[in-house]
């Protein structure tokens, strides 16, 4: 393992987590700078200053700026975390022990490795891994706070999704992508009307045995004159914007799965198989009505005393107590508890794993058995399946979340200038 590939994450998020102080030397440190009613040390200006020049040194093409240059950037990041920490606790804006944990295996698996070899590997790197968490969780919190602050002062019209949509990079969007091979049969630029016949023929034969079972990506290396023939015709995914008028309008009405007819070009004519296809306008999506009952150990109620409830729950269910009175009564989802446990029509991502693989895995009308997610006890019932076209909706989501991407970094800037303009601030060094 390249210690480089494992340093790398964890430098970029020191860049912007500043270690605490209490973790580090024992001397007596000097004061830096005075932010409202909290201080910077000189020593996490020291230690900061070290780990930007291990960052930059990682990019070969980078140089070092200045030293004087280098050490007033690093201050003032410093001084703009502070002010943000301290709206966060304004805020009462915290970052559980769940969140951070579940960040440290994001890391651990981008680095191929679990939780426990991750922290080995820090220490065998000499890194304190309690000292790494915090800046782990400080990341976080400086996030949080930024999308608290910044979020409430965007607004999305309709007008302004519509706009976006009907623009150039909206009509890319609503564009469908297929997954695509071709079969060539190629002409010369002097073809003959003879010679064109019996080239259609020859598409026509092919498509005929495709219709009788041949493999395409088989035909496709015996027959194809295309670059790609080889690679049984592989074109990978493509936008109809990216064919050639013909062959884009041959394929838009065709499922996966189905072979075009022979399409003319000037060079020759094509058989296209679509393989697979996303989005566009019609974005057809499975989707299941489920309802649940949850219970979460409280200051209350034990996890043992939590686990004895639901099984009790689940137990009431089998012999015929009405799932909608016991979820209005039991369950400590407020939301759905409210309305009989309903949580309406839901789709792969929306729920944690835990819960989407037991609801995915259970019949229709069943009641699953008592499982467990990071949020407590569930017991489920599907009541429903459908199949639904969302296209319109998702295009109109992807529209206002790409509208506020760009926002939210245009408004964090002025933001961050706002509360570094209001905040007190006295360099000592």
């Amino acid at each position: 393992m390249a210690l480089s590939k494992l340093r790398q994450p964890l430098l970029a998020l020191a860049l912007l987590t500043a270690p605490l102080a209490s973790l580090q030397a024992e001397v007596l440190d000097r004061v830096a700078a005075v932010v409202n009613e909290d201080i910077v040390l000189e020593s996490e200006l020291d230690q900061r200053l070290e780990l930007v020049r291990q960052q930059i040194a990682a990019r070969q093409e980078t140089r070092l700026p200045p030293e004087d240059v280098l050490r007033q950037q690093v201050m003032d990041r410093l001084i703009l975390e502070r002010i943000q920490l301290q709206i966060a606790e304004s805020q009462g804006i915290r970052v559980s022990d769940r969140q951070l944990n579940e960040a440290l295996n994001r890391i651990a698996a981008q680095n191929n490795m679990t939780l426990p070899q991750f922290r080995d590997a820090l220490m065998a790197e000499g890194q304190d891994y309690a000292l790494a968490r915090e800046q782990i969780r400080r990341e976080i919190l400086l996030t949080q706070v930024q999308q608290s602050s910044v979020n409430r002062r965007i607004n999305v019209s309709e007008q302004e999704v519509q706009n976006f949509l009907d623009s150039e990079l909206g009509q890319q969007q609503i564009q469908a992508e297929y997954q695509l091979r071709n079969i060539l049969f190629a002409l010369p630029e002097s073809a003959t009307p003879e010679m064109i016949g019996q080239t259609e023929a020859k598409a026509m034969e092919a498509r005929r045995q495709l219709e009788q079972g041949t493999p395409f990506a088989e035909l496709a290396i015996a027959v194809s004159n295309a670059p790609n023939a080889l690679q049984g015709g592989e074109l990978g995914w493509r936008r109809e914007s990216e064919l050639p008028q013909a062959l884009a309008k041959a394929i838009n009405k065709l499922s996966p799965g189905e072979v075009s007819q022979p399409v003319r070009t000037p060079g020759g004519f094509h058989l296209l198989l679509v393989e697979n296809k996303r989005g566009g306008k019609v974005q057809l999506v499975e989707q299941t009505k489920v309802r649940h009952i949850l219970l979460t150990p409280n200051e209350i109620r034990s996890p043992e005393q939590t686990r004895r409830l639901i099984d009790d729950l689940y137990q009431r269910l089998r012999e015929g107590q009405p799932f909608d009175e016991l979820a209005r009564r039991y369950s400590d989802d407020a939301a759905s508890g409210s309305q009989g446990g309903d949580l309406g029509w839901t789709q792969d991502g929306q729920m944690v794993p835990e819960f989407e693989q037991v609801m995915n895995s259970t019949s229709k009308g069943e009641i699953s058995e008592p499982f467990e997610s990071r949020f407590g006890w569930h017991i489920l019932q599907v009541q429903d399946y459908r199949t639904q076209d969302l296209g319109e909706e998702m295009l109109e989501s992807q529209a206002r979340n790409s509208i506020r991407q760009r926002k939210f970094s245009e408004e964090l800037s002025n933001w961050l200038r706002e509360i570094r303009s209001q905040a007190y601030i006295e360099r000592k060094i």
